[in-house]
């Protein structure tokens, strides 16, 4: 069905459980309608994610709707995900609003504050309505979700709030595809009942001929139609937003072994993308070092408490596996968080990720670091120190400075100015910059350095685009765009 306009401008998905599709369907959502030449923007009131990504305005947002936002053919913006919940422990996460930290927050205390947050939302979603033909907008979870409906603004208590139409996406290959489409609707009022126009089944497999009368029976148990069943696709690839996904691309078959620690609180894994798509790398993603055997580079990755997740390095024996390592001549990189843990002490004298105090680090670089409330978020490009000073570009999200000796001898100069800093013996290396897998250049020139020598990387902007592209002509094949119509005049 070639549907080439919309009668709403926002339309909102929502999920009936966590990781049913809403990502991938509002993506493929925006770049449909992108193409029939509509101005779309993709919106989450509320994201909670480790996996972040640094915009256009210098603030932080949910890594799924930067990319919503280039299938859109846009650049990232904070009003697209105006809160954002960053977890720091079981108990508490850090509350960004507009892209800026605002504070660490208990799930009482923030229950308390979604007034507040509810009506930063609706300022971000006011000012998209008033640039944008169509706002496709992301659930969060699930909205049936009794404890958490009091005062919702990620499912329902936004979509009442803003009067959209509501399309429910459920995934048929995790099994009782019929009962949580038809349970999720039970758990409604009588109004949200009536605002879902029509339902999704993601990921099926085999002939959708004997999943039909399934289909006739929900369709006429609800009264509400199936927009489109959507097949599994194998070779689908578009950013994780969370660490469900961690390891949907694990490839543990190639010759060089690269060993990430992972960490209770590991943030912006997405950096080992292009590693784990890589045809030659095996990744490891593990909790027990006993479990490694052998390694060519072990990551340090990204952390949202770093001192927490450095006491767990040292309980978890992790510090004798990488100090074996080093001694064997294995080569040692550290991200962001990995690398501040990769200094002498790292301190933070005002509680910015918990207790106030100080924490002895790895010592394995001449330098200490101080945690501060003001975050660095930041766009940033260059080249690195060493090699064939290939050029570089990530992004930075940390909230910390480092000083010392090593930094003498940076990774990397961005923007004018070093960053990072590499061990005399050029066995052990740190950065805050995140992605710097992500360019094929880069990327061969860093596992040049750990001592993988054959120039064969994957362009992860390439594969990212034919991910969205993937999903996209399957949503233009399979969704009934013209029934969507009819149901949202």
């Amino acid at each position: 069905m070639q549907a080439t306009k919309t009668n709403v401008q926002t339309l909102m998905v929502q999920g009936t459980t966590s990781d049913a599709g809403k990502s991938a369907l509002v993506t493929a959502l925006c770049r449909y309608y992108y193409r029939k030449g509509i101005k779309v923007v993709p919106f989450k009131p509320q994201n909670m994610a480790l996996n972040s990504a640094v915009t256009i305005d210098g603030g932080e947002i949910g890594r799924a709707q930067a990319v919503q936002a280039i299938a859109s053919g846009l650049e990232a913006h904070t009003d697209m995900n105006p809160i954002l919940l960053k977890p720091n422990s079981d108990k508490t996460a850090q509350v960004i609003i507009h892209g800026k930290a605002l504070e660490n927050l208990s799930a009482k205390k923030y229950h308390k504050f979604k007034k507040q947050a509810m009506q930063a939302v609706l300022e971000s979603h006011n000012r998209l309505t008033k640039q944008y033909e169509l706002i496709v907008v992301e659930g969060a979870g699930s909205p049936a979700e009794i404890n958490l409906r009091e005062g919702d603004i990620a499912n329902m208590g936004f979509a009442e709030k803003v009067d959209c139409p509501v399309i429910l996406i459920a995934d048929i290959d995790k099994g009782g595809v019929f009962a949580h489409i038809v349970g999720t609707l039970e758990l409604l009022s009588t109004s949200e009942q009536k605002r879902i126009v029509g339902f999704v089944i993601n990921r099926f497999r085999g002939d959708v001929a004997l999943l039909q009368p399934g289909i006739d029976w929900l369709e006429k148990r609800t009264g509400k139609p199936v927009l489109a069943v959507l097949p599994y696709l194998h070779d689908l690839y578009l950013d994780a937003e969370d660490s469900v996904s961690i390891n949907k691309y694990k490839n543990n078959k190639g010759s060089f072994k690269v060993v990430v620690p992972l960490f209770p609180r590991m943030s912006n894994h997405t950096d080992f993308d292009a590693l784990l798509l890589h045809p030659d790398i095996s990744v490891q993603f593990e909790k027990d070092p006993a479990k490694c055997i052998g390694a060519d580079l072990v990551i340090l990755a990204g952390s949202k408490s770093v001192r927490d997740d450095l006491k767990w390095l040292n309980e978890m024996a992790w510090v004798d596996f990488i100090n074996q390592h080093l001694r064997y001549g294995g080569k040692l990189l550290g991200i962001c968080g990995g690398y501040q843990m990769l200094g002498k002490v790292i301190e933070d004298p005002d509680g910015v990720e918990g207790k106030v105090g100080a924490s002895a680090g790895l010592a394995l670089l001449d330098m200490q670091t101080i945690l501060q409330t003001d975050k660095c978020l930041k766009q940033v490009s260059g080249y690195l120190t060493f090699g064939n000073n290939t050029e570089i570009s990530g992004y930075e999200i940390h909230a910390g400075i480092s000083q010392g000796v090593a930094l003498e001898n940076p990774v990397m100069i961005l923007e004018g100015k070093a960053d990072g800093a590499c061990s005399n013996d050029k066995q052990v290396m740190g950065t805050y910059l995140h992605g710097l897998f992500d360019s094929p250049k880069a990327c061969n020139e860093l596992l040049k350095w750990a001592g993988y020598n054959k120039q064969q990387s994957v362009n992860l902007n390439e594969i990212r685009e034919a991910g969205i592209e993937l999903i996209t002509n399957a949503l233009e094949e399979h969704f009934d765009f013209d029934k969507l119509q009819k149901l949202t005049v």
